[in-house]
């Protein structure tokens, strides 16, 4: 049974804006997630993989903090874009291919994947090479 359009927005923007479901869910808590992290990976985390699943490795690379609020993403119409630059470490000596992004929620280690998916095309990682998603670059939708 899929859930409702409405539900749909109000659960991505729960998500990426902590912004609460009345009388559901809210973002109350001891210490409630304040950014979720962006890691590149070398093929896909899969549904079952964390954050260090097949997790890029190149020289210099670390996964990107992005705030959960209207700052960091843009949510509308069951879609979150990121509102600016997500720029990763350059790299050095050592590179990787990319092939797939992950959203999670670590800043490293076997954080929890909460969206993931292909690159439109891969990129080569070499030495001073910089990956980056512009602003509105970096989607994920709640259907």
């Amino acid at each position: 049974m899929p859930k409702s359009t409405t539900f749909s927005n109000d659960l991505i923007a729960l998500i990426f804006n902590a912004a609460a479901i009345a009388n559901l869910a809210d973002n109350a808590g001891s210490s409630p997630a304040t950014n979720l992290y962006v890691s590149l990976h070398t093929a896909s985390p899969g549904v079952g993989g964390s954050q260090l699943t097949n997790e890029a490795a190149y020289t210099n690379y670390a996964r990107v903090a992005v705030t959960r609020t209207a700052g960091g993403w843009t949510v509308s119409g069951g879609v979150a874009s990121n509102v600016g630059l997500i720029q990763f470490p350059q790299c050095g000596v050592t590179g990787a291919t990319i092939t797939h992004v992950a959203i999670g929620t670590a800043s490293s280690g076997a954080g929890k994947v909460l969206y993931q998916g292909a690159l439109n095309s891969s990129l080569a990682v070499a030495n001073l090479i910089q990956p980056q998603f512009a602003a509105a670059a970096l989607t994920a939708t709640e259907s």
